[in-house]
């Protein structure tokens, strides 16, 4: 049982060897743990320590690509590498290396795909209160979504058996946290919580620039993913809500038809509106039918692309 724990790293310089020395040398049931960096285009030495600390592997960008990449691209080299488990945990030393037994210990017993570390956020004394709320209201929607009763859905620090790691597709720019919880509960992955702890900060983040940014671009990607998933359901709610609007307003002219005298002259606007209103839901679900279709072509193309990186993978394990 190969285990491979993967740091993506952007200007990591100060923190990586913090981080670094608090990783396992082992594990009970894991044979060998390996460390592999993604140096997401560093501008600082960060490649240079890593070498100097001894990390096994390094993975390089020329120049920075974003969390989301740093993280596709470490699941790629650590499935490449023959990784049976990977861990994915942060370079700025948040989370305490002593908890990644916990973190693999339910894909040891092969009950879990994906194991994400809950952290306590009301102890944690960088989050405000806003910003608590937020995640706990983010973090309801993402349950609903992915069919998991994950409390902590921003957490980074997570293991990945290697079916979930293969499947995994990351589509963002932004950050992979959310996107991949919901696309695990679509295709139906196990996805477990371990309570965890966190270390004292070190630096601030550098994802995003201010509460508004994260909590923008995050909805994006939640709507972008589920959508993804569920077109036809999506776009036949938005159709609904404009043929029931054209459809109140067809029933205010009958009211006004059947209660008023000389509804010839007035209330007309009404049949137009909802004529109009009407004719857009319509069209809004002739679109949900297409990317309905168009979905069910990308689900056969995953199929495809799994059965690709399987034979692939395999053949590389063989070596």
């Amino acid at each position: 049982m190969k285990l491979i724990i993967q740091i993506p790293c952007y200007n990591e310089e100060l923190t990586l060897p913090i981080t670094f020395r608090d990783l396992p040398h082992q594990i009970d049931g894991v044979d060998l743990i390996e460390i592999l960096i993604v140096d997401d285009g560093s501008t600082d030495n960060t490649a240079d320590v890593a070498r100097k600390l001894g990390v096994h592997h390094i993975v390089s960008f020329a120049s920075n690509q974003g969390l989301a990449r740093a993280f596709a691209a470490g699941l790629d080299a650590c499935l490449s590498l023959g990784a049976d488990i990977i861990v994915n945990t942060d370079a700025d030393n948040q989370y305490r290396g002593q908890d990644i037994e916990k973190l693999v210990q339910p894909i040891l017993q092969g009950k879990s795909d994906i194991v994400v570390g809950i952290r306590n956020i009301d102890t944690m004394q960088e989050f405000s209160f806003l910003k608590i709320k937020l995640q706990r209201i983010g973090s309801f929607f993402i349950r609903r979504i992915s069919h998991s009763q994950i409390l902590d859905t921003t957490s980074g620090f997570r293991a990945y058996n290697r079916e979930a790691a293969i499947r995994t597709n990351v589509f963002s720019y932004f950050t992979y946290t959310l996107e991949t919880l919901i696309q695990a509960g679509m295709i139906g992955l196990k996805i477990t919580g371990v309570p965890i702890l966190t270390n004292k900060k070190l630096r601030d983040s550098r994802l995003f620039s201010s509460t508004a940014e994260y909590l923008g671009r995050s909805m994006t990607s939640i709507i972008r993913i589920y959508t993804m998933y569920n077109p036809l359901k999506v776009f036949s709610t938005i159709a609904g809500i404009f043929a029931s609007a054209g459809l109140a307003l067809i029933a205010r002219f009958l009211y006004y038809y059947f209660t008023l005298i000389n509804v010839q002259t007035g209330h007309i606007q009404s049949l137009i509106a909802a004529a109009v209103l009407i004719m857009i839901g319509f069209q809004i679900f002739l679109f949900g039918l297409l990317a309905d279709i168009t979905a069910n072509n990308r689900k056969i193309l995953e199929e495809i692309l799994l059965r690709m990186k399987k034979m692939e993978l395999g053949s590389s394990d063989n070596q």
